[in-house]
């Protein structure tokens, strides 16, 4: 954790955080969208705060932006996780800005209009989905992409969607489409367990024009490409970071209630589990943040693998801190106005981000025996 002095972004953080725990319950109970805050953020430029100053964003260094959301997710685990996917793509962009300078023309543009961005990468791993066909100047697109984050206030989707070639066979093409676009809707469905506010629709393709020079990668369907080692090292880092806070939160709102009964015995020992769960979250945070290494690194596969399974021992632990808080709270933390019980809720979305833990263990298992990740067919030696 950072000062103040060090990390400008958690001063603003700390004076709109209040504003947002404020109407956090009542708006999870109506499951509406985090709009207010969307509006907080953009005022405060919270949506460039990764981008470089020199592009007009706030150069807040990677530690720095991943400690603000954590900040941030201590107030309000919704809009703490609806900003973290935005900016885990801005990151991404970040990192390809300082090795090629390709993606300048889109951070100047988040920063100048401070427009907020969604991910679809629930549906967009190797093989993606949906359907391209080739048409002049560009492709028609049709697909429904699920966990649009933040879809009700964003301005760009990122998305990818399968193209069948005809000499080079199945491919998965990448681009950007603004929601404005024609053919592009919402099925405004999210109505969810925990993480309510976070607008995460199902977004709806439908004949959309992408234009060819909005075709940021193109890839063979089905197979590892290195853009996912950036990804995976920079993304998980980020959207964990909420949920680090979440995990903060409840063991403080546990640890203030325990105290009137630390004369019980068995008080004080749940109270030191939860300790250590947090400690175990605290831990597995700060290496998935430090082998991000502030945008230095390459695309490396074992990078990405290592992101993966701290990014599961992080959602582990954090799940299991906030579990502990509600016990060590004992039947206070079942009232909803305590606060803990939406903590749980929320904290509960953790291992649904990528890699879920089967497939995190099966990726992860095929590369411990020598086997390509994706394919599991053996791997030549390097």
């Amino acid at each position: 954790m950072t000062d103040d002095a060090k990390n400008p972004w958690l001063a603003i953080v700390r004076e709109l955080g209040p504003t947002l725990a404020a109407s956090a319950a009542a708006k999870d109970a109506e499951g509406s969208f985090a709009e207010e805050a969307y509006r907080l953020f953009a005022d405060r430029r919270l949506f460039s705060m990764a981008i470089p100053e020199e592009l007009g964003g706030g150069g807040a260094s990677f530690f720095q932006v991943c400690d603000t959301l954590r900040e941030l997710g201590t107030f309000d685990g919704s809009s703490a996780l609806a900003l973290s996917m935005h900016t885990h793509l801005v990151a991404a962009s970040v990192w390809k800005y300082r090795r090629d300078k390709s993606s300048e023309a889109l951070l100047r543009k988040i920063a100048k209009g401070q427009l907020a961005l969604v991910s679809t990468g629930a549906s967009d791993w190797i093989d993606s989905n949906g359907t391209m066909s080739r048409v002049e100047g560009g492709f028609r697109v049709s697909a429904r992409k699920i966990f649009g984050s933040g879809s009700p206030a964003a301005a760009l989707m990122i998305a990818s969607a399968r193209y069948e070639d005809p000499q080079d066979g199945a491919q998965v093409l990448h681009f950007g489409v603004p929601l404005s676009a024609e053919g592009v809707s919402s099925a405004a469905d999210w109505d969810a367990h925990g993480m309510r506010r976070t607008g995460s629709h199902t977004l709806i393709l439908e004949n959309v024009f992408v234009p060819d020079q909005a075709i940021s990668l193109r890839r063979p369907a089905g197979q590892w490409h290195p853009a996912w080692s950036v990804v995976l090292t920079v993304a998980p880092p980020i959207y964990m970071s909420p949920y680090v806070g979440i995990a903060e939160k409840a063991a403080e709102l546990a640890r203030s209630s325990a105290r009137a009964s630390a004369e019980i015995p068995y008080v004080p020992l749940l109270a030191g589990e939860t300790e250590v769960e947090l400690a175990a979250t605290r831990l597995a945070w700060r290496a998935l943040v430090a082998n991000a290494n502030e945008y230095d690194f390459a695309p490396a596969l074992e990078t990405a693998n290592a992101q993966l399974v701290n990014k599961a021992l992080c959602a582990r632990a954090a799940v299991a801190t906030v579990e502990k808080a509600m016990e060590l709270a004992g039947g206070r933390g079942f009232f909803r106005r305590f606060g803990l019980e939406r903590l749980l809720r929320d904290v509960r979305a953790a291992p649904y981000h990528p890699l879920p833990d089967k497939r995190q263990q099966e990726f992860s298992g095929r590369l411990a025996l020598g086997r390509d990740p994706i394919t599991n067919q053996p791997r030549s030696a390097p």
